[in-house]
């Protein structure tokens, strides 16, 4: 059975940066496309960047996070990372990773290409 499980959120200034963990069991990491996602209060879940298995980083299509956000894996610990720099309280939300063994990355973006998620970590962003 694949489990996932996020870390590492907490309260923060803004300007500041976090780093989030998402640890995969049940199947080694690298079989994975790995993708974050993060869900605001009152606002549907957004994608926010993915990692496929091929190693290919796939950003939002906005403009929000590139630049400050970025995900990189160590397979070794079979562990998937979402490093944050820069938040902002706009950055606020409960951030969510998720698994995917799906052929092909085109839908890589939308939530519906993940069949496993954790349950999410919140972060929350004061200025």
């Amino acid at each position: 059975q694949v489990q996932v499980v996020e870390s590492g959120g907490g309260p923060v200034q803004a300007g500041d940066s976090l780093r989030l963990s998402c640890t995969v069991s049940g199947r080694t990491i690298n079989t994975y496309h790995m993708g974050w996602f993060r869900q605001a209060p009152g606002k549907e879940r957004e994608f926010v960047v993915a990692a496929s298995r091929a190693g290919m980083t796939y950003y939002a299509d906005a403009d929000s996070v590139k630049g400050r956000f970025s995900i990189s894996r160590d397979d070794a610990k079979n562990t998937v990372y979402l490093q944050m720099n820069n938040l902002q309280p706009e950055d606020t939300a409960v951030y969510s990773c998720a698994a995917s063994s799906t052929n092909g990355v085109y839908y890589i973006r939308r939530a519906y290409f993940y069949a496993y998620w954790g349950q999410g970590t919140q972060v929350t962003v004061s200025s």
